[in-house]
């Protein structure tokens, strides 16, 4: 091998390594610390599809407005599992998950019954795990990936994950708009 191959592939392992912390330290490494709670306290979350925007709410007030990305395929609500869309309608979060496999999570409470009955109407499966996201762990650019990239799920920046983490608590309604 010639010294220029060796030292690219030496840059090469490193850099690989370097990832593979970046990707496991972002789902485990201070994901407890990011989430303690913040003030204020949010009491309803308001997702406008068509303009990308997700709004936190405190006592009626927006204080913080964050930009998203949606479901592959965003526009219309959500009628089965692997149609691509972001349902829409009033949810609460219901739980949140550390260990995602995108950098933290927030659980939104779809389906619901009348979700589940829609879609028996339809003699197919509604879907699930429906989260409020950040980008996915082995994302290592600023920011997240370019357009409207989840199976359904609300996306933010990793950043922004954390801050909304220490925000919003179990039980907050959240309002899917078109």
């Amino acid at each position: 091998m010639t010294r220029a191959f060796q030292t690219f592939v030496r840059l090469l392992a490193v850099l690989s390594v370097t990832l593979l912390v970046l990707a496991s330290g972002t789902r485990e490494t201070g994901a407890t610390e990011a989430w303690a709670p913040q003030e204020p306290r949010i009491d309803l979350i308001i997702v406008e599809k068509s303009l990308r925007r997700m709004d936190l709410l405190a006592d009626g007030k927006v204080v913080r407005s964050y930009d998203i990305a949606l479901g592959s395929d965003p526009v219309g609500d959500k009628q089965q599992e692997g149609d691509g869309k972001t349902p829409e309608g009033r949810y609460v979060i219901e739980g949140r998950n550390q260990r995602s496999a995108y950098y933290l999570s927030l659980k939104v409470s779809y389906p619901d019954a009348t979700d589940r009955t829609a879609a028996a109407a339809l003699g197919v499966a509604p879907g699930g795990d429906i989260f409020i996201h950040g980008a996915p762990n082995w994302w290592f650019l600023p920011g997240q990936p370019p357009g409207d990239w989840t199976r359904g799920c609300i996306a933010v920046t990793k950043k922004q994950i954390e801050e909304i983490g220490r925000l919003v608590q179990d039980g907050t309604p959240i309002e899917i708009r078109p």
